[in-house]
């Protein structure tokens, strides 16, 4: 049976509030944060958050795996060779989140043959969401305000406002990466914002030229789908998920 895109997108948006909501309870008491073995930091809340996550999406689609950040840590990681799965990373920006500087977000996304197709992005501190279920649907959202449609904007005459990475920016192999292109400003911003900032016009460029997993970037990935956008490996092709270990290539976001 065809999935209806549309249909699923405001449960996913509903768990992604309630998740939202389990972060902020540890956002505001303070949480102690360990380490996993691959080095990155870990919280209460990104268990919390994915605890409401998963059994939401494994009531709403029986059949469909699910992938989730702290899941695959511990070693479970279900089979995805069917080709369609949801990638979950229950709180994006971890290491903001410590921080407290507000640039962290809840992503669930809906990948079918190795395209991410819906995708929900959520700033738990603001109640900001970034939504879209296939080409032409993006949103973005605030609390007790109507969603509004947004579109990648057209090159600025200026130059391109290129959007880096707050907590994994390499400067010299971002340098060369720019060093032809016509750069207006560069703006810092955490977790998925980055895509979404594109999404809705703010921005033109992502190079992201470090590691990624495919969760990191699923739900921003549809979100700039949706807003008319692309996400690229550096030799140009559309960057796919479902590879082995869920480990991305280095990339390019790009707007109009």
């Amino acid at each position: 049976m065809p999935l209806d895109l549309p249909a699923l997108l405001p449960p996913v948006r509903r768990a992604a509030e309630e998740a939202a909501k389990a972060i902020l309870l540890h956002y505001e008491a303070g949480c102690d944060t360990t380490r996993k073995a691959d080095g990155s930091p870990v919280t209460a809340a990104d268990h919390a958050a994915e605890a409401v996550i998963l059994p939401v999406l494994r009531c709403l689609t029986p059949d469909i795996p699910v992938v989730s950040e702290e899941e695959a840590a511990a070693g479970l990681t279900p089979d995805v060779t069917g080709g369609t799965f949801w990638l979950v990373d229950p709180l994006d920006g971890t290491k903001e989140f410590i921080r407290r500087n507000g640039e962290f977000t809840v992503n669930i996304a809906l990948v079918r043959d190795g395209t991410p197709v819906l995708g929900v992005v959520l700033l738990p501190v603001t109640g900001e969401c970034f939504a879209a279920a296939g080409p032409g649907t993006a949103l973005r959202g605030l609390p007790g305000q109507a969603d509004e449609p947004i579109r990648v904007r057209p090159v600025p005459p200026e130059g391109l406002t290129v959007l880096t990475s707050r907590s994994h920016a390499d400067n010299r192999e971002l340098d060369g990466y720019l060093a032809n292109l016509r750069v207006a400003e560069r703006v810092v911003a955490g977790s998925s914002l980055k895509f979404c900032r594109i999404a809705e016009g703010r921005g033109d460029l992502y190079p992201r030229l470090g590691p990624t997993c495919e969760w990191d970037t699923a739900a921003g990935h549809a979100v700039l789908l949706g807003a008319g956008g692309a996400v690229d490996t550096m030799d140009g092709q559309p960057l796919p998920y479902g590879k082995p270990g869920f480990l991305n290539p280095h990339f390019v976001a790009r707007g109009g």
